[in-house]
Protein backbone atom coordinates (compact mmCIF):
# COMPACT_ATOMS: atom_id res chain seq x y z
CA UNK A 1 0.00 0.00 0.00
CA UNK A 2 1.17 3.48 -0.90
CA UNK A 3 2.91 5.81 1.89
CA UNK A 4 1.33 9.21 1.42
CA UNK A 5 4.67 10.42 2.90
CA UNK A 6 6.73 9.24 0.30
CA UNK A 7 7.08 10.02 -3.05
CA UNK A 8 4.87 8.46 -5.76
CA UNK A 9 7.27 6.94 -8.58
CA UNK A 10 4.96 4.88 -10.28
CA UNK A 11 4.60 5.42 -14.26
CA UNK A 12 1.38 6.07 -13.91
CA UNK A 13 1.78 9.31 -12.01
CA UNK A 14 4.45 10.47 -14.25
CA UNK A 15 2.24 9.45 -16.89
CA UNK A 16 -0.36 11.75 -15.17
CA UNK A 17 1.51 14.77 -14.25
CA UNK A 18 3.24 14.49 -17.58
CA UNK A 19 -0.47 14.32 -19.19
CA UNK A 20 -1.17 17.91 -17.42
CA UNK A 21 1.89 19.32 -18.89
CA UNK A 22 0.93 18.36 -22.16
CA UNK A 23 -2.44 19.84 -22.02
CA UNK A 24 -1.50 22.93 -20.51
CA UNK A 25 0.87 23.36 -23.16
CA UNK A 26 -2.18 23.06 -25.78
CA UNK A 27 -4.10 25.27 -24.01
CA UNK A 28 -1.37 27.89 -24.20
CA UNK A 29 -0.33 27.36 -27.72
CA UNK A 30 -3.58 27.21 -28.82
CA UNK A 31 -4.92 30.79 -27.13
CA UNK A 32 -1.14 32.20 -28.58
CA UNK A 33 -2.39 31.12 -31.79
CA UNK A 34 -6.26 32.24 -31.95
CA UNK A 35 -4.52 35.92 -31.11
CA UNK A 36 -2.14 35.36 -33.87
CA UNK A 37 -4.92 34.06 -36.09
CA UNK A 38 -2.75 31.04 -36.68
CA UNK A 39 -5.93 28.76 -36.24
CA UNK A 40 -8.40 31.23 -36.85
CA UNK A 41 -7.90 31.98 -40.63
CA UNK A 42 -10.78 34.67 -40.35
CA UNK A 43 -9.59 36.59 -37.73
CA UNK A 44 -8.28 40.05 -38.22
CA UNK A 45 -4.66 40.16 -37.66
CA UNK A 46 -1.96 43.05 -38.24
CA UNK A 47 -0.65 41.29 -41.19
CA UNK A 48 -4.04 40.63 -42.92
CA UNK A 49 -4.70 44.17 -42.26
CA UNK A 50 -1.16 45.13 -43.57
CA UNK A 51 -1.50 42.89 -46.76
CA UNK A 52 -5.08 44.87 -47.06
CA UNK A 53 -3.23 48.27 -47.05
CA UNK A 54 -1.03 46.94 -49.83
CA UNK A 55 -3.49 44.92 -52.14
CA UNK A 56 -5.23 49.06 -52.33
CA UNK A 57 -2.56 50.94 -52.64
CA UNK A 58 0.39 49.13 -53.82
CA UNK A 59 3.83 47.73 -52.48
CA UNK A 60 6.49 50.28 -52.39
CA UNK A 61 9.64 48.93 -51.13
CA UNK A 62 11.24 50.73 -48.02
CA UNK A 63 8.03 52.93 -47.47
CA UNK A 64 5.06 52.79 -44.82
CA UNK A 65 2.08 51.40 -45.75
CA UNK A 66 0.38 53.91 -44.85
CA UNK A 67 1.06 57.88 -44.74
CA UNK A 68 3.82 56.62 -47.33
CA UNK A 69 4.32 60.13 -48.77
CA UNK A 70 5.88 62.49 -45.75
CA UNK A 71 8.58 64.97 -44.51
CA UNK A 72 10.42 64.90 -41.36
CA UNK A 73 10.65 67.93 -38.99
CA UNK A 74 12.16 68.63 -36.19
CA UNK A 75 11.54 71.03 -33.10
CA UNK A 76 10.70 71.20 -29.40
CA UNK A 77 7.51 71.79 -26.92
CA UNK A 78 7.36 74.53 -24.71
CA UNK A 79 5.17 73.13 -21.81
CA UNK A 80 3.73 75.94 -19.30
CA UNK A 81 2.51 73.79 -16.54
CA UNK A 82 -0.98 73.93 -17.30
CA UNK A 83 -1.60 69.92 -17.77
CA UNK A 84 0.59 69.26 -14.82
CA UNK A 85 -1.97 68.61 -12.11
CA UNK A 86 -3.54 66.44 -14.87
CA UNK A 87 -0.59 64.09 -15.32
CA UNK A 88 2.87 63.56 -13.99
CA UNK A 89 3.87 62.70 -16.94
CA UNK A 90 7.67 64.69 -17.15
CA UNK A 91 6.83 66.85 -20.48
CA UNK A 92 3.89 68.82 -18.54
CA UNK A 93 6.48 70.05 -16.18
CA UNK A 94 6.99 73.88 -17.32
CA UNK A 95 10.36 74.04 -20.09
CA UNK A 96 11.10 72.11 -23.12
CA UNK A 97 11.38 68.63 -24.51
CA UNK A 98 13.00 67.97 -27.77
CA UNK A 99 10.88 66.24 -30.45
CA UNK A 100 11.35 64.29 -33.99
CA UNK A 101 7.98 64.72 -36.11
CA UNK A 102 6.54 63.79 -39.79
CA UNK A 103 4.00 65.43 -41.53
CA UNK A 104 2.63 63.18 -44.12
CA UNK A 105 -0.98 62.86 -46.23
CA UNK A 106 -2.74 59.35 -46.37
CA UNK A 107 -2.39 56.12 -48.26
CA UNK A 108 0.23 53.57 -49.45
CA UNK A 109 2.06 55.67 -52.30
CA UNK A 110 4.83 57.69 -51.79
CA UNK A 111 4.21 59.31 -55.04
CA UNK A 112 0.40 60.65 -54.61
CA UNK A 113 0.01 64.16 -55.50
CA UNK A 114 -0.42 66.29 -52.28
CA UNK A 115 -4.03 67.49 -53.55
CA UNK A 116 -5.26 63.96 -53.70
CA UNK A 117 -6.74 63.69 -50.17
CA UNK A 118 -7.66 66.52 -48.15
CA UNK A 119 -6.67 64.53 -44.68
CA UNK A 120 -2.64 65.26 -43.28
CA UNK A 121 -1.50 64.08 -40.61
CA UNK A 122 1.03 65.06 -37.80
CA UNK A 123 3.24 62.35 -36.15
CA UNK A 124 5.20 63.40 -33.09
CA UNK A 125 7.60 61.45 -30.45
CA UNK A 126 8.97 63.64 -27.27
CA UNK A 127 11.66 62.11 -25.74
CA UNK A 128 11.98 63.67 -21.84
CA UNK A 129 14.64 64.22 -20.11
CA UNK A 130 14.07 61.54 -17.91
CA UNK A 131 14.71 59.13 -21.13
CA UNK A 132 10.91 58.08 -21.40
CA UNK A 133 9.05 58.99 -24.69
CA UNK A 134 5.54 59.96 -25.86
CA UNK A 135 4.63 59.13 -29.35
CA UNK A 136 1.32 60.57 -31.29
CA UNK A 137 -0.17 60.05 -34.59
CA UNK A 138 -2.52 62.87 -35.43
CA UNK A 139 -4.45 63.57 -38.12
CA UNK A 140 -6.48 66.67 -39.64
CA UNK A 141 -10.15 65.37 -39.19
CA UNK A 142 -12.29 65.62 -35.86
CA UNK A 143 -13.54 62.02 -36.19
CA UNK A 144 -12.13 58.84 -37.29
CA UNK A 145 -14.92 56.97 -39.85
CA UNK A 146 -15.35 53.95 -37.63
CA UNK A 147 -14.91 52.49 -34.02
CA UNK A 148 -13.36 49.11 -34.34
CA UNK A 149 -10.49 47.47 -35.98
CA UNK A 150 -12.91 45.23 -38.08
CA UNK A 151 -14.89 47.96 -39.25
CA UNK A 152 -12.01 49.27 -40.85
CA UNK A 153 -10.22 46.53 -42.28
CA UNK A 154 -13.63 46.11 -43.81
CA UNK A 155 -13.98 49.88 -45.19
CA UNK A 156 -10.14 49.20 -47.02
CA UNK A 157 -11.80 46.33 -48.69
CA UNK A 158 -14.74 47.66 -49.67
CA UNK A 159 -12.22 50.08 -51.06
CA UNK A 160 -10.17 47.93 -53.14
CA UNK A 161 -9.49 49.50 -56.33
CA UNK A 162 -11.36 47.12 -59.18
CA UNK A 163 -8.50 45.72 -61.50
CA UNK A 164 -10.22 46.54 -64.50
CA UNK A 165 -10.72 50.46 -63.86
CA UNK A 166 -8.14 50.80 -61.44
CA UNK A 167 -10.71 52.76 -59.11
CA UNK A 168 -12.67 51.38 -56.36
CA UNK A 169 -16.53 49.53 -57.08
CA UNK A 170 -18.68 52.61 -56.14
CA UNK A 171 -21.40 49.96 -55.26
CA UNK A 172 -19.18 48.33 -52.57
CA UNK A 173 -18.14 51.97 -51.32
CA UNK A 174 -21.90 52.46 -50.72
CA UNK A 175 -22.71 48.98 -49.41
CA UNK A 176 -19.81 49.47 -46.95
CA UNK A 177 -21.81 53.21 -45.27
CA UNK A 178 -24.92 51.59 -45.80
CA UNK A 179 -23.97 48.87 -43.40
CA UNK A 180 -22.08 51.10 -41.24
CA UNK A 181 -23.98 54.15 -39.69
CA UNK A 182 -21.67 55.14 -37.45
CA UNK A 183 -19.68 57.13 -40.60
CA UNK A 184 -22.26 59.39 -40.64
CA UNK A 185 -20.37 62.50 -38.85
CA UNK A 186 -16.70 61.52 -40.59
CA UNK A 187 -18.97 61.70 -43.70
CA UNK A 188 -20.43 64.62 -43.03
CA UNK A 189 -16.88 66.51 -42.17
CA UNK A 190 -15.83 64.80 -46.01
CA UNK A 191 -18.39 66.38 -48.43
CA UNK A 192 -16.90 70.08 -46.90
CA UNK A 193 -13.42 68.88 -46.70
CA UNK A 194 -10.75 70.48 -49.56
CA UNK A 195 -7.02 69.58 -49.42
CA UNK A 196 -4.89 72.35 -47.72
CA UNK A 197 -1.72 74.59 -48.99
CA UNK A 198 -0.07 73.59 -46.09
CA UNK A 199 0.93 71.58 -43.19
CA UNK A 200 1.56 74.33 -41.44
CA UNK A 201 -2.11 75.79 -41.28
CA UNK A 202 -3.81 72.47 -40.05
CA UNK A 203 -5.45 71.63 -36.73
CA UNK A 204 -4.20 68.18 -36.00
CA UNK A 205 -6.82 66.03 -33.46
CA UNK A 206 -5.64 62.73 -31.21
CA UNK A 207 -8.92 61.41 -32.65
CA UNK A 208 -8.51 58.57 -30.14
CA UNK A 209 -8.98 58.87 -26.33
CA UNK A 210 -5.87 58.72 -23.45
CA UNK A 211 -6.08 58.64 -20.15
CA UNK A 212 -4.15 61.11 -17.83
CA UNK A 213 -2.64 60.03 -13.92
CA UNK A 214 -1.78 62.89 -11.87
CA UNK A 215 0.62 62.44 -9.01
CA UNK A 216 -2.34 60.98 -6.56
CA UNK A 217 -3.55 58.02 -9.58
CA UNK A 218 -6.70 59.93 -10.17
CA UNK A 219 -7.20 59.53 -13.86
CA UNK A 220 -9.06 61.60 -16.54
CA UNK A 221 -9.52 60.60 -19.83
CA UNK A 222 -8.37 63.30 -22.64
CA UNK A 223 -8.12 63.87 -25.89
CA UNK A 224 -6.13 66.62 -27.77
CA UNK A 225 -5.93 68.67 -30.68
CA UNK A 226 -2.90 70.90 -32.35
CA UNK A 227 -4.22 74.11 -33.23
CA UNK A 228 -2.16 76.16 -35.80
CA UNK A 229 -0.83 79.71 -34.70
CA UNK A 230 -0.47 80.24 -38.50
CA UNK A 231 -3.14 80.83 -40.92
CA UNK A 232 -2.65 82.26 -44.32
CA UNK A 233 -2.75 80.17 -47.23
CA UNK A 234 -5.09 77.04 -46.17
CA UNK A 235 -7.99 77.29 -48.53
CA UNK A 236 -6.37 76.13 -51.86
CA UNK A 237 -4.18 72.86 -52.53
CA UNK A 238 -1.15 74.90 -54.23
CA UNK A 239 -0.04 75.73 -57.50
CA UNK A 240 -2.11 73.90 -60.55
CA UNK A 241 -0.43 70.78 -61.58
CA UNK A 242 1.99 70.70 -58.68
CA UNK A 243 2.07 67.42 -57.45
CA UNK A 244 4.54 68.00 -54.61
CA UNK A 245 3.74 71.37 -53.02
CA UNK A 246 3.59 70.39 -49.16
CA UNK A 247 6.82 69.79 -48.54
CA UNK A 248 8.15 73.73 -50.51
CA UNK A 249 5.70 75.54 -48.67
CA UNK A 250 7.03 73.97 -45.31
CA UNK A 251 10.39 74.51 -46.36
CA UNK A 252 9.80 78.05 -47.38
CA UNK A 253 7.81 79.21 -44.67
CA UNK A 254 10.41 78.11 -41.74
CA UNK A 255 13.12 80.27 -43.81
CA UNK A 256 10.81 82.98 -42.57
CA UNK A 257 10.93 81.45 -38.76
CA UNK A 258 10.15 78.38 -36.85
CA UNK A 259 5.98 77.25 -36.92
CA UNK A 260 4.04 76.69 -34.08
CA UNK A 261 0.79 74.99 -32.74
CA UNK A 262 -0.98 75.37 -29.24
CA UNK A 263 -1.84 72.12 -27.75
CA UNK A 264 -4.72 72.13 -26.28
CA UNK A 265 -6.35 69.01 -24.15
CA UNK A 266 -9.84 68.64 -23.33
CA UNK A 267 -11.09 66.61 -20.56
CA UNK A 268 -14.00 64.21 -21.17
CA UNK A 269 -16.86 64.58 -18.85
CA UNK A 270 -18.27 61.43 -16.94
CA UNK A 271 -20.00 59.59 -19.59
CA UNK A 272 -18.55 60.56 -22.89
CA UNK A 273 -17.09 57.89 -24.90
CA UNK A 274 -13.92 57.09 -24.56
CA UNK A 275 -13.75 54.14 -27.09
CA UNK A 276 -15.70 55.22 -30.03
CA UNK A 277 -13.91 57.77 -32.35
CA UNK A 278 -16.22 58.32 -34.62
CA UNK A 279 -18.06 60.31 -31.54
CA UNK A 280 -16.75 64.15 -31.15
CA UNK A 281 -17.16 65.17 -27.52
CA UNK A 282 -19.32 67.66 -26.70
CA UNK A 283 -17.99 71.80 -27.51
CA UNK A 284 -18.52 72.35 -23.67
CA UNK A 285 -16.20 70.09 -22.21
CA UNK A 286 -13.07 72.05 -20.37
CA UNK A 287 -9.85 72.40 -22.52
CA UNK A 288 -6.21 73.31 -21.29
CA UNK A 289 -4.07 75.45 -22.82
CA UNK A 290 -0.81 73.09 -22.64
CA UNK A 291 1.63 74.77 -24.34
CA UNK A 292 3.25 75.16 -27.76
CA UNK A 293 4.55 73.32 -29.99
CA UNK A 294 7.36 74.65 -32.20
CA UNK A 295 9.03 73.10 -35.32
CA UNK A 296 12.10 74.73 -36.71
CA UNK A 297 13.49 72.06 -39.48
CA UNK A 298 12.59 69.74 -41.99
CA UNK A 299 14.52 67.14 -43.74
CA UNK A 300 13.34 64.79 -47.12
CA UNK A 301 12.04 61.56 -45.11
CA UNK A 302 14.65 59.47 -47.12
CA UNK A 303 17.81 60.76 -44.96
CA UNK A 304 15.98 62.41 -42.01
CA UNK A 305 15.75 61.48 -38.37
CA UNK A 306 12.03 60.56 -38.77
CA UNK A 307 12.99 57.46 -41.19
CA UNK A 308 13.30 54.75 -38.97
CA UNK A 309 10.89 55.94 -36.25
CA UNK A 310 7.73 54.11 -35.59
CA UNK A 311 5.17 56.12 -34.18
CA UNK A 312 3.50 53.96 -32.66
CA UNK A 313 0.98 55.59 -30.30
CA UNK A 314 1.19 53.27 -27.45
CA UNK A 315 4.52 53.99 -26.78
CA UNK A 316 3.62 56.33 -23.73
CA UNK A 317 5.06 58.03 -20.95
CA UNK A 318 4.67 57.35 -16.99
CA UNK A 319 1.78 60.03 -16.63
CA UNK A 320 -0.13 59.07 -19.96
CA UNK A 321 -2.13 55.73 -20.58
CA UNK A 322 -4.07 54.29 -23.46
CA UNK A 323 -8.05 54.35 -23.73
CA UNK A 324 -10.18 51.38 -23.62
CA UNK A 325 -10.11 52.46 -27.50
CA UNK A 326 -10.26 49.04 -29.99
CA UNK A 327 -8.69 51.51 -32.21
CA UNK A 328 -5.45 51.91 -29.80
CA UNK A 329 -3.79 48.35 -29.45
CA UNK A 330 -4.80 47.70 -33.88
CA UNK A 331 -3.49 50.73 -34.57
CA UNK A 332 0.51 49.72 -32.68
CA UNK A 333 0.06 46.23 -34.10
CA UNK A 334 -0.11 46.99 -37.53
CA UNK A 335 2.38 49.99 -37.43
CA UNK A 336 4.75 47.27 -35.96
CA UNK A 337 3.84 45.36 -38.78
CA UNK A 338 4.84 47.68 -41.38
CA UNK A 339 7.49 48.81 -39.24
CA UNK A 340 9.50 45.17 -39.99
CA UNK A 341 8.38 45.04 -43.41
CA UNK A 342 9.79 48.57 -44.69
CA UNK A 343 13.01 48.52 -42.75
CA UNK A 344 13.58 44.78 -43.87
CA UNK A 345 12.92 46.43 -47.73
CA UNK A 346 15.34 49.22 -46.73
CA UNK A 347 18.51 46.86 -45.46
CA UNK A 348 18.22 45.17 -49.33
CA UNK A 349 17.72 48.66 -51.17
CA UNK A 350 20.94 48.90 -53.43
CA UNK A 351 22.76 52.41 -51.94
CA UNK A 352 21.13 52.31 -48.95
CA UNK A 353 21.74 51.91 -45.19
CA UNK A 354 20.13 49.95 -43.02
CA UNK A 355 18.47 51.34 -40.40
CA UNK A 356 19.03 51.05 -36.80
CA UNK A 357 16.91 49.21 -34.90
CA UNK A 358 14.80 51.74 -32.48
CA UNK A 359 16.04 51.63 -28.87
CA UNK A 360 12.97 50.81 -26.83
CA UNK A 361 12.15 53.87 -24.28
Amino acid sequence: MHNPSTPDTSPTRHLGSWALIAAVVAVTVAAFGYVGGWLAPQRLTPKRLVDQLQDNAGTFAGYRRNHAKGVCMTGYFDSNGHAQPYSVAQIFTAGRTPLVGRFAIPGGNPYAPDGSVPIRSMALRFTQANGQQWRTGMNSMPVFPVAAPQAFFAQLQAQQPDPTTGKPDPAKVAAFFAAHPETAAFRAWAKTAKPSASFATESYWSLNAFVFVDAHGTRQPVRWRMVPMATDGGGDAGKAGDADYLAADLAERLTRGPLRWQLQITLANAGDPTNDATKAWPDDRRTIDAGTLVIDATQAQESGPCRDINYDPLVLPHGIEASDDPLLPARSAAYADSYLRRTSEEAHLPGTVAPQPEKQP
